[in-house]
């Protein structure tokens, strides 16, 4: 297997989407406070997402809070959350191979997810100038969102490697490897603990290739462990 370029998932993949979404209600609960004199949201949203409530936060937190709203008062709090400056950073073990690995693999990144969004967290991260290939499949429509083929070729083309000299990282299982597969592509899974899609159930034909925990466990991986260059990295051969 010889292996050209290394591909990431952005979210719970190269930084903990959490942060993203709680640096989300710092920026609602801010313009909530400044615009209409409310407190006390980035707290009710919080406690509703941590006890597993991940829909409509933003009408049930209002509602907790007694106050009244309107449809274009949530689109105005959903569209501060969207295009918020994301208070984000890389995982160490993100930042660990990334800077590795950086002169003997081409490194790309597939992403969904709405393009402001996700074109923000890019930025945060600083990850353009740090990447050969970045496709964030919103600009190609929702439909070409994985487990569209649409990503994954555009990917390979810009990294001008064949699928077959593609690797795919990522951590949800319903949508990341399926398609990446049927290409030819190798695909890694990180299974994060808290990882909003770590209890995520499929049928095997969704699951990837390797599994890990941490992305510095890419060196366990036969063809890839030669990347890496420090000389005191424990290396196991499959």
């Amino acid at each position: 297997m010889k292996i050209n370029a290394l591909v990431f998932d952005l979210d719970d993949t190269l930084f903990k989407e959490i942060d993203y979404i709680f640096s989300g209600y710092k920026a609602v609960d801010e313009w909530l406070r400044e615009t209409h004199e409310i407190s006390g949201f980035n707290s009710i949203a919080t406690q509703l997402f941590n006890s597993g409530i991940r829909k409509n936060t933003f009408n049930r937190s209002l509602e907790l809070l007694n106050v009244s709203f309107n449809e274009n008062m949530i689109i105005d709090m959903v569209n501060i959350y969207r295009n918020h400056e994301p208070d984000i950073k890389l995982f160490d073990d993100a930042e660990w191979v990334i800077r590795n690995l950086a002169s003997s693999i081409k490194l790309g990144l597939i992403s969904d997810g709405y393009l402001t969004t996700q074109e923000k967290k890019v930025k945060a991260l600083k990850l353009r100038e740090r990447f050969s290939s970045i496709i964030l499949s919103d600009k190609f429509g929702r439909s070409n969102w994985k487990p569209s083929p649409i990503p994954y070729i555009k990917s390979s083309l810009q990294l001008n490697s064949s699928h077959h000299e593609c690797i795919y990282i990522g951590d949800n299982v319903s949508k990341d490897f399926i398609t990446a597969k049927k290409l030819g592509w190798k695909t890694v899974h990180i299974s994060r603990n808290d990882g909003i899609y770590s209890n995520t159930l499929v049928s095997q034909e969704y699951h990837a290739h390797f599994e890990i925990r941490d992305l510095r466990e890419l060196q366990n991986i036969l063809d890839l462990n030669k990347l890496f260059d420090s000389p005191n990295q424990k290396v196991v051969v499959e």
